[in-house]
């Protein structure tokens, strides 16, 4: 079975579904049109210079404002500075990861830090650890 087939797959079971460092490598534009996906989670390449470079700054509005037309979620990976974190949430960035919010930590210890950023309905904020 190809990864395509395997996709309807996966939903009937609940599980979403992303691509990983979109902008870069094999993570093409036409992607968006050959898999039902969830989650579209942008390369920290693009990410790193975004307060400083104006392609990078471009780049990312651009793709989020795409992936959002297409009813896709974003992700942005490696986010390290306060300013990083502004910027994307100006943007709408829905999800964001990096050292800004935590360093790798123990399951236990990531426990403990869902339950601080948690909130009543279950769903989680935008929070630094």
């Amino acid at each position: 079975m190809t990864v395509l087939s395997w996709i309807p797959h996966y939903r009937n079971h609940g599980i979403e579904v992303s691509i990983d460092d979109f902008g870069t490598g094999f993570s093409a534009l036409s992607y968006l049109k050959q898999f039902d996906i969830d989650y579209l989670k942008i390369d920290r390449s693009f990410i790193s210079e975004i307060t400083v470079d104006e392609s990078d700054k471009a780049l990312t509005e651009a793709i989020i404002v795409m992936a959002h037309k297409l009813g896709i979620k974003t992700i942005a990976e490696g986010v390290e500075t306060r300013a990083q974190h502004d910027m994307l949430r100006l943007f709408g960035c829905d999800y964001a990861q990096g050292f800004w919010y935590s360093r790798p930590v123990p399951a236990s210890a990531f426990e403990t830090i869902l339950g601080r950023t948690q909130t009543e309905d279950g769903s989680f904020f935008f929070h630094r650890a």
